[in-house]
């Protein structure tokens, strides 16, 4: 071997936390919920910047390596939801935008797309969960700050559309906060102890 060739360079070794070096969560961590957004994502994608069908985006995306490990009914219900209500889905994003709901990356679209339906028709899903879901799908997706334009959309309309259980968070952390003792309470000093009683006669 020529000693002036250069050595192949080595990609550099991810850390083992369950995370990529972009932040997003490495496939082994993902739920099969996790993953049926993924599908959802790519088959919305397909559906923003092609117009296709559902029903060919559907078959196209369930041919897919790893489907088999996503949650079909979720990623189901996304998809052709999402897709059914997409002008009330825009309705509701686009007032949260600073620029034309046109100008917004298919990726970051999609991801809104997903975190508002699942606002709206998935009850069983936490918003602050349904959240950092989509975040994760921008990050994985999208591009560099793409997610934290979704952050920033979904998080100004979980509040809204989840006011019920937003309420009773809110109330928990009131009952939680009213539990607690307050700092003034925490730096009293304890109770003197009692004095020594007198020693008896005798004592030296």
């Amino acid at each position: 071997m020529n000693d002036s060739t250069p050595a192949r360079a080595r990609p550099p070794r991810q850390s083992r936390t369950g995370l990529t070096s972009t932040g997003a969560r490495k496939a082994a961590s993902k739920s099969a919920r996790s993953r049926a957004r993924e599908f959802a994502l790519q088959a919305l994608y397909q559906h923003l910047v092609g117009r296709n069908e559902a029903s060919a985006i559907d078959s196209f995306t369930r041919d897919l390596a790893g489907f088999h490990k996503a949650d079909a009914a979720h990623y189901n219900a996304l998809l052709h939801g999402c897709i059914e209500i997409e002008a009330d889905l825009n309705a509701l994003i686009t007032p949260q935008l600073d620029r034309p709901l046109t100008e917004i990356s298919p990726i970051e679209h999609a991801a809104m797309w997903i975190g508002v339906y699942e606002f709206m028709h998935c009850t069983d899903v936490p918003w602050r969960v349904a959240i950092n879901e989509c975040i994760e799908l921008a990050k994985e997706f999208g591009g560099t700050d793409g997610h934290k334009y979704v952050n920033a959309v979904l998080g100004a309309l979980g509040p809204k559309l989840r006011a019920s259980e937003v309420a009773a968070e809110a109330a928990a952390a009131g009952k939680v906060a009213a539990a607690a003792p307050t700092v003034a309470e925490a730096a009293e000093p304890a109770p003197a102890a009692a004095e020594a009683a007198p020693g008896t006669p005798g004592d030296a």
